[in-house]
This record gives C-alpha cells, structure tokens and sequence, in this order.
C-alpha cells in the first residue's frame, strides 16, 4: 500500500486493498487466466493454518506496517543488496508510484512464475513481461509508471473493496518467491532482492511464513498484518 516517493512529482495511486477477491479480479482482467491461479487469504502462520492453503503454492504476498523500525533495518538491507549478487532469473522491479506496492506485489509474483503458468497472448501482463524482460529494475518502474492501461485497471481494482480508498496510508506490500532453489523477498522499495536462504515449491509457504513470524515479531503493538498465497490451480481442484 504506502510507499516513499522517489521524487517530489511521483505519481501517486490509490492503495490495493488486501482483498484476495480484489487481487484476483485484477489479475484475471490482466492476462492471467482464472483457471490458471488465485490469491487465497493465509488465515494464519501455524501448521496447521498453512496446510490448509490450496496447493501448489507459487507466491506469497504480505502487508506489515511501515514503522520507524522497519525504515531503519531497509536502509541497513539495502547497503547489504548492493554487495549482494543475486540470480539473473529473478523478476525484479523498482517502485516510483506511490501506493504502488500491491500491483508492483502482484507483478513480483507473476514475472517469476511465467514458466509454471500460461499468460492469455497478447493480454497486459503477457505483453508487460516480453516488454521489460531486458530492462533493468528502475527501467520497468518507469514503464510501469508511464503505462496508462495498468494505472486505469489498478485504479478500478482500489475502488473495489470493502473499505473506502484513501492514499493515506502506512502499509507496505511484498512478495516472496521461489527461484534457483532460493527464498526470495521482492519489495520495490528496496535495491534488489533479499535472498532468505534455501527453499522449493513445495516448501515455499512454510518458509516464508518463518521470515514473516520474524517481522511480525519486531513489531508486537500493530495489528496490520496480512498475508495472502497466490496458489496454482489443479484439474482436481
């Protein structure tokens, strides 16, 4: 949801609502079939709440409070990333928009499982992947930015939940994935991806669910947290 700007005149987008509902009717208007995937509600970080998560698991998405803790340990990280090298096949942009942050979420999400789904051709997101898939993290923010087909569909999205949208906000969307064998967090608002460590399909849910335990637990006063699995849909399901 919320986010710094990356210059006085950043844009500024209404925020997502943390809505699987919202997540999925944007995404299936975007290009990637409902029969393909869906966001589902994570109801909770125990083994048994996560079992219960529909199958194969191939992103999560998580809200958490922005808080003067959580600035401090960003700037710390991003010193780290730059001395950090990461996988080519990781799927990372930058956020210039502010509240932003669920599509660029969503986007995360989407351009690291292309070899595990089927885009519609010639649909937005089939077109926005082949279109930024040389371009460097801040060169696909600035696509992002000027694409006025994605700023009207996000903007239809953040008026279509249950509470009313406002841009005041101090929430912050990210995602995790799997590539190469290794956890990754993606969040625009920092320099690259933070690898979290050894991980697969299979266990992807359970692992970032231990990274999030551990940002959930710096910050014991808020109650504004929220996590959603975008999940593979299955012929048997």
């Amino acid at each position: 949801m919320a986010t710094v700007d990356e210059s006085p005149s950043a844009k500024r987008w209404l925020p997502l609502e943390a809505n699987p509902d919202v997540m999925n009717q944007f995404l299936w208007g975007l290009g990637l079939p409902p029969d393909e995937a869906e966001c589902n509600d994570v109801f909770g970080l125990d083994e048994e709440l996560l079992e219960i998560v529909p199958k194969p698991i191939l992103a999560v998405l998580f809200l958490y409070p922005i808080t003067q803790k959580s600035e401090e340990e960003r700037i710390q990280q991003d010193k780290e990333i730059k001395e950090r090298v990461h996988s080519d096949r990781v799927y990372f942009m930058k956020q210039t928009v502010g509240n932003a942050c669920g599509t660029i979420g969503l986007l995360h999400a989407v351009g690291n499982i292309t070899s595990e789904i089927k885009l519609s051709d010639g649909s937005f997101l089939d077109k926005f992947f082949k279109s930024t898939a040389t371009m460097n993290p801040l060169e696909r923010a600035k696509f992002l930015e000027n694409d006025r087909q994605m700023e009207d569909a996000h903007s239809v999205a953040a008026t279509a939940g249950d509470t009313q949208a406002s841009d005041n906000v101090d929430t912050h969307f990210i995602c995790f994935t799997c590539v190469d064998g290794e956890l990754y967090e993606l969040d625009g608002r920092k320099s690259g991806p933070i690898s979290h460590g050894a991980s697969s399909p299979s266990s992807l849910l359970q692992d970032a669910a231990k990274v999030i335990r551990s940002m959930i637990e710096k910050n014991p006063d808020s109650l504004n947290f929220n996590v959603m699995a975008i999940s593979k849909k299955t012929t048997n399901a």
